[in-house]
């Protein structure tokens, strides 16, 4: 047999997650106090990163700066830099800053008091079924996506298979009608269950498409291939495997597999490591319980008729690249090849945290003057003025994917003349009202059910259909009762029978 030495070019698409997008997505869905530790230890590993001292970096007195109308004062280090390490690098270092974050000094007599703090840490519960209620779902699929959602593990994993979640909404269904009285599977048309099968099977594909990506997954197996799939990288290798071979994989059988998917060993080593930056357990960054004390990202304060939107850039280090390193790499000193190519390196990674600082700032703040467009009413008036919003009417608005927005809403909060409150609070569905423009927010629904149960005669408590009855007299809100019932519910609020009180 004869053997042939040959070069030939071939193009082949890999399943790459690059240093900046991993760092990128990372700090997006950061509150400030994380971002505030993931800084503080970058910059304890990377001697190359420093803080701008305080003479160079605070802002005058009283003056509130617009960092997307600023100048970057730091575009000469910049230039240096890529001279330094080449022009390739120019497209993550133009726009960085050494002042990416502006320092809010507010008076201690206008900071937010201690007890408007504490915060409860969304459970993945909560988090789930607030996008599952800005989906769009029909009455069915939100109902049966309920039942998905409530059958989710602590990690993230669905415990029911798809035919027993269709039984239990059949169940629940008849329950309805008999009104309370145990209903037999058996009774149950089985042309009802093959369309609630379909329905739970739309319900599902679509939770698992929320974040956290993987969630609602029946097995790790599935698991790792919607996150694999969530980055466009469908029929790459490292699918195959996790679809093959997962089980050689855990017991590193890497022979086995680049044997039997016709691969160099190299390539699945490389694959490896890619399902290993992959997340087993999706629900794990909701598993803690405790209470946490937050402080907000951001300010929203008032000036005539318009609103600005300051980041809160309190404790939080300006970072700029240390001149003494910069020297080092300009100028034709003394070092070492290797000393130059190991401040290289940490050059660059200090480029990304700061050029990925910078669009994360850039991002939030697009996002926020986005809500308060949509939101003016609110900001103006009060709760009670909240509209109806959805992820999809601010993801079109600033030209960016809903996912991306829902980072950027997670785990942030706003400061606002009205209160805290988280940025997923002005989203909201709308409610059926004669007042037209997409109805009325159900969050300021549940804060008038909230105002009139606080005024009500004790003796005498009002009843879920006399709050329907109300709402709709009073502000022309039409809602049902159940709707009522459920909004009561999550206020923790109980019915008038066990609100009535007989003295």
């Amino acid at each position: 047999m004869a053997f042939e030495l040959r070069q030939e070019l071939k193009l082949s698409q890999q399943l790459v997650m690059t240093p900046q997008l991993q760092l990128a997505i990372k700090l997006l869905q950061m509150c400030k106090m994380e971002l505030v530790d993931v800084i503080q230890e970058e910059m304890t590993e990377n001697p190359v990163l420093e803080e701008v001292p305080e003479s160079e970096g605070e802002s005058s007195e009283g003056e509130v700066e617009d960092i997307e109308e600023v100048a970057d004062p730091g575009q000469d280090m910049i230039n240096k830099i890529q001279e330094g390490i080449g022009s390739d690098w120019k497209d993550y270092v133009e726009g960085a800053s050494r002042d990416s974050y502006v320092s809010f000094n507010n008076d201690r007599e206008q900071r937010e008091g201690f007890e408007a703090t504490l915060t409860r840490k969304e459970s993945l519960t909560d988090h789930l079924m607030w996008q599952l209620h800005m989906s769009g779902l029909s009455d069915e699929e939100l109902s049966i996506g309920e039942i998905i959602i409530g059958n989710i593990n602590q990690d993230g994993y669905l415990q029911l298979s798809l035919v027993e979640i269709a039984r239990i909404y059949l169940l629940k269904r008849e329950e309805e009608k008999r009104e309370g009285s145990v209903a037999q599977f058996n009774h149950l048309n089985w042309l009802k269950l093959l369309s609630a099968l379909q329905q739970a099977g739309r319900a599902l594909n679509r939770i698992q498409g929320f974040d956290p990506v993987g969630v609602a997954s029946r097995s790790l197996r599935e698991c790792l291939l919607i996150q694999i799939g969530f980055l466009n990288e469908e029929e790459s290798l490292p699918e195959r495997i996790v679809k093959f071979h997962l089980s050689d994989l855990e017991r590193r059988k890497y022979q086995i597999i680049a044997r039997s998917l016709n691969v160099n060993i190299e390539e699945v080593v490389e694959s490896a490591k890619v399902i290993s930056q992959l997340e087993p357990k999706p629900g794990r960054p909701f598993s803690d319980k405790e209470s946490q004390y937050i402080t907000p990202d951001i300010h929203v304060f008032k000036a005539g008729n318009t609103y600005s939107v300051v980041l809160n850039g309190d404790g939080l280090p300006k970072l700029r690249i240390s001149p003494f390193y910069l020297k080092t790499i300009y100028n034709n000193s003394s070092s070492s090849t290797a000393a130059k190519e190991y401040i290289k390196d940490k050059m660059r990674s200090a480029i990304w945290l700061i050029k990925s600082i910078y669009q994360r700032e850039k991002t939030i703040r697009k996002v926020m003057k986005s809500i308060i467009k949509f939101q003016k009413e609110f900001f103006d008036h009060g709760i009670d003025h909240l509209k109806p919003l959805v992820l999809k009417d601010v993801a079109e608005d600033i030209n960016m994917h809903e996912s991306t927005v829902s980072r950027v809403t997670t785990n942030k909060y706003v400061h606002t003349t009205h209160g805290i409150f988280e940025l997923k609070y002005f989203f909201n569905v709308g409610v059926g009202s004669d007042r037209g423009e997409g109805g009325v927010a159900s969050e300021s629904v549940r804060n008038k059910i909230k105002g009139i149960l606080s005024d009500e005669d004790s003796k005498k408590p009002y009843s879920d259909q006399e709050l329907v009855e109300m709402l709709k007299e009073n502000d022309s809100i039409r809602i049902a009762r159940r709707t009522v019932a459920k909004y009561r519910e999550m206020l923790g609020i109980l019915s008038s029978s066990r609100r009535r009180k007989f003295y």
